[in-house]
């Protein structure tokens, strides 16, 4: 190693992390992990619309019974965001990292024997609560330890596993009905991989930003000298750079928002309007589907390909996104999308025409969630990014669990389903809007 310089010109360990190669066999391996849990994510989520019309026949549920299927689910995720965002953020992202899951594991097992309805709803909720922070926290983890130069890809990539586990959720649950018709094996069947993901999340390091955020400098250090050795960079001096983080409120929800009002509350609208626009979509088109002629096999395989079709948006999103920029890779592709979900919604009975919209709906609205996903996680330093990503996260849940209350028996009925896309639509144009005046593109920068 070389002489040190003078203090003031040594690079911080923020700096050393991010100024890394990037190795798939060390920030890569982290991607992958980290990448599993959003998978199991995409397929809860999924499986709420794959269970609702089966638990209507098996527990014979009113309409707004029916609604609040999907409602507990997400409003467990929207109170998970915010509160392991905040364990991670006082914790740390490891020990946020692995219990997120475990406790989505045990909830779901309880949900899938639970004899009445009302002790799935609670059960589905506790299970929400678990998968919530996962996305928040992996994506804290995950950029923390990715170079700045492919952040960008890095993290917008994370959103291909949605599509995946969307896709496998709907494919899964087509197949195993064609045999047996029993909703509990729907939900049993996640279980033995989210126990490998698991214990495979043990092994992963904690964040170096995070120990020294936190004054642990000597374990700061270890991880990042062993980052050093394990992506062949040339060893440096370096300096900690940043000063031990405060004692702040378990919510963190005051420095959130006294840290920028402006780009939380551009971060909440966009989360809020692009997400519920998406889950409303994903949890009532196989109903919709249904109810338009479709037996339920192909409702849910058809459910699937547009899933599965977002693998290519989240590629073409990785490819662009350092590019083109956050921003206008979002003002194009999430009103392109709700343009293809409001065609759709215009000729239901027409199987070809529906499917094609709905391809390319499920193409452009991964294309936007990935880049969204990117974007706000990188508008809050260190100290605040999994809680500043885990509120604007948790607002998007609870939209998307009470939304559906509004959309479904409020707008449905008064306009229709046509009618209720262009307000969403709206809804989505007014926060992109906001977001152009108010909160910065960043592409490139560092993030403190």
């Amino acid at each position: 190693m070389t002489a040190p310089a003078p203090t003031g010109q040594l690079p911080t360990a923020a700096e050393i992390v991010q100024d890394l190669p990037f190795r798939w066999g060390v920030q890569g391996r982290i991607f992958l992990i980290g990448g599993l849990g959003f998978m199991f994510d995409a397929w809860d989520v999924t499986l709420n619309g794959v269970l609702a019309p089966l638990l209507v026949k098996h527990w014979h549920l009113s309409a707004g019974e029916t609604a609040l299927l999907g409602t507990s689910n997400l409003i467990g995720m929207g109170v998970g965001a915010f509160a392991w965002g905040a364990v991670a953020d006082r914790l740390g992202r490891k020990t946020a990292f692995s219990l997120t899951l475990a406790m989505f594991g045990v909830f779901t097992v309880l949900g899938g024997l639970a004899p009445n309805y009302e002790i799935f709803l609670v059960m589905r909720f506790l299970a929400g609560m678990g998968l919530g922070g996962c996305v928040p926290v992996d994506y804290a983890l995950v950029g923390e330890f990715t170079p700045a130069r492919v952040r960008g890809r890095i993290l917008t990539a994370m959103d291909g596993w949605w599509p995946v586990g969307a896709a496998l959720c709907a494919a899964t649950s087509a197949w195993i009905l064609s045999v047996v018709h029993d909703w509990r094996l729907l939900m049993a069947v996640m279980v033995l991989p989210v126990a490998l993901v698991f214990w495979v999340r043990l092994s992963v390091p904690e964040s170096p930003l995070f120990l020294a955020r936190r004054g642990r400098e000597a374990e700061a250090r270890a991880v990042v000298d062993h980052l050093v050795r394990a992506t062949g960079a040339e060893p440096r001096d370096y300096i900690m750079g940043s000063e031990p983080a405060r004692e702040s409120s378990p919510s963190m929800l005051g420095a959130v928002w006294r840290f920028s009002a402006r780009r939380t509350a551009v971060a909440w609208a966009l989360f809020m309007t692009i997400l519920l626009a998406y889950y409303i979509c994903l949890l009532w088109m196989p109903k919709i589907l249904v109810g338009a002629g479709f037996v339920e096999a192909k409702a849910f395989l058809t459910t699937a390909g547009m899933a599965l079709v977002g693998v290519l948006g989240v590629i073409v999103a990785a490819l662009l996104v350092e590019r083109v920029g956050r921003r206008i890779l979002l003002a194009i592709s999430a009103p392109a999308a709700l343009l293809c979900l409001i065609a759709a919604s215009m000729r239901l009975h027409d199987a070809a025409w529906v499917t094609a919209w709905l391809l390319g709906y499920g193409f452009l609205i991964q294309v936007a969630i990935p880049v969204l996903y990117a974007y706000v996680s990188e508008l809050y330093p260190t100290r605040l990014r999994a809680s500043g990503f885990g509120w604007a996260s948790a607002a998007s849940r609870v939209a998307a669990g009470l939304g559906p209350l509004a959309v479904v028996g409020v707008l449905w009925p008064t306009i229709g389903i046509t009618g209720s896309f262009w307000v969403l639509l709206g809804l989505i144009v007014a926060a992109l809007g906001l977001m152009w005046v108010w909160a910065p593109e960043t592409r490139g920068l560092e993030l403190e």
